[in-house]
């Protein structure tokens, strides 16, 4: 049992390493879950020791948390990736390869709100490119029905918007 639980932190560790952005809960949970290898509950478990040890860091937002490889998690992998069968390797990186462009547009769109002094919401949306800000938009609004709807629709138009910022700006 305690085998195969590593096994599912060396899957996500693997995962991780292979990408240069963070990948969300739903990316990683998608591969997991879709291919069989555990339940939800156990995967969030991994999820919670990797994080714990530091392996992993996390970066929560309202909507979604993404997970990071730490520099304790990248030797981590260097040196146990040899306990991960080929054919799991194999499997993971047809998956990120299929999905990268995918994955990679997913993790940079970013969107949350919070509270300001004066009890109104401020949203901050961004699209970030190998760890620079394309965009870094800040909107205060004053309810939170109003930050969570503009956070959540973010994901959906943030291309849409910075294009027709750019147009409109240039």
């Amino acid at each position: 049992m305690a085998e195969t639980f590593t096994l599912y932190k060396l899957i996500i560790l693997y995962m991780l390493n292979k990408v240069d952005f963070p990948l969300t809960t739903s990316q990683i949970s998608e591969f997991i879950l879709d291919e069989g290898y555990t339940t939800y509950f156990k995967l969030q478990e991994a999820l919670s020791e990797l994080s714990e040890s530091g392996l992993i860091r996390k970066e929560a937002t309202h909507n979604r948390t993404l997970y990071h490889l730490t520099e304790g998690g990248a030797e981590t992998i260097h040196f146990f990736s040899r306990n991960l069968p080929p054919a799991i390797k194999k499997d993971i990186d047809e998956y990120l390869k299929e999905k990268q462009f995918d994955l990679k547009e997913e993790a940079s769109v970013k969107a949350d709100y919070y509270t300001t002094r004066t009890n109104e919401y401020e949203v901050r949306c961004r699209i970030e490119e190998n760890g620079s800000n394309l965009i870094d938009l800040k909107l205060t609004v004053p309810t939170e029905q109003e930050a969570e709807a503009i956070a959540n629709r973010w994901n959906a138009k943030s291309q849409e918007i910075y294009t027709l910022l750019l147009t409109k700006l240039l």
